[in-house]
């Protein structure tokens, strides 16, 4: 059963916990009035502003908890399955981006995104259903919905957006499925990040998860990891644009190793992952 959340959304930045907005940088006191100047910084695809950076920093740290943590990915089946080596790794992660991720998560993300900026649920709903739909494995497809749900129940109380605070309630009442990707990307743009920053946000959290993931099945070492994600960011660049590209029939992957590997570490005795 999901978890039943009250709609508060708390006061939002530069306010106390009365409410009362308290005078920040950029402000400007005359007596008892304070008066803000408005932030001289770019907004939109051509120059984000410093703001939409940061919720991007923050959704992509590890120490968000939104669940990623406890995912490998598919790659606990492969180590299980002696299918992948630390030489052969980078290759596994880029082709689970490219062929993986990509398509499925990265493109309802970008079509959930835009949905949610031109005020469209119904659109976003049917993306969810969508790409829940083009998971073919029960670990795969609980994965998805948990990160999602833990990401708009967070983010609701976090960013205090009416979008994000309303899907979740269509998720707690079963209405939606509530996959990770759409959770992002109605996060994202409630947040104002602009779409192509989102999706690569969400991609290189996935490629951390990934090296985490290694990390602890002793498949990698910390300084090896960072060579990996270094050296994977042009694959990340190709797949955010070919996510910007595609459409609603375009979302599904093509990766059936990773589903094969994640059906055999659904039944596997012994599992240190959730995926």
């Amino acid at each position: 059963m999901y978890r039943e959340d009250h709609d508060t959304t708390g006061p939002g930045p530069g306010t106390s916990g009365s409410g009362t907005s308290a005078p920040g940088p950029g402000t400007r006191t005359s007596g008892s009035r304070t008066q803000a100047s408005a932030p001289a910084v770019p907004t939109g695809d051509a120059g984000p502003a410093l703001a939409h950076l940061l919720v991007g920093l923050q959704l992509t740290d590890s120490a968000f908890p939104s669940g990623f943590y406890t995912l490998s990915h598919s790659l606990e089946g492969f180590a299980q399955a002696r299918a992948v080596d630390p030489e052969t790794l980078p290759a596994l992660l880029e082709s689970l981006l490219v062929h993986g991720v990509g398509p499925a998560d990265a493109t309802a993300l970008a079509l959930a995104h835009r949905a949610t900026r031109e005020g469209r649920p119904e659109a976003v709903a049917r993306v969810d259903e969508h790409l829940f739909a083009t998971k073919l494995g029960q670990e795969m497809r609980r994965a998805a919905t948990r990160t999602g749900r833990q990401l708009l129940d967070l983010a609701a109380e976090v960013y205090g957006r009416p979008e994000i605070a309303a899907y979740h309630a269509r998720v707690v009442r079963r209405e939606v499925p509530g996959t990770q990707a759409v959770a992002a990307g109605i996060t994202y743009a409630a947040t104002g990040v602009p779409v192509r920053q989102a999706v690569a946000c969400d991609l290189f959290a996935f490629c951390a998860s990934f090296a985490g993931a290694a990390l602890r099945l002793r498949l990698t070492d910390h300084r090896r990891a960072q060579v990996m994600l270094h050296a994977v960011a042009p694959a990340v660049e190709r797949t955010v644009e070919a996510a910007l590209r595609r459409e609603l029939a375009d979302v599904g992957a093509t990766a059936f190793a990773s589903d094969v590997m994640s059906g055999r570490h659904e039944r596997a005795e012994a599992r240190l992952f959730a995926s």
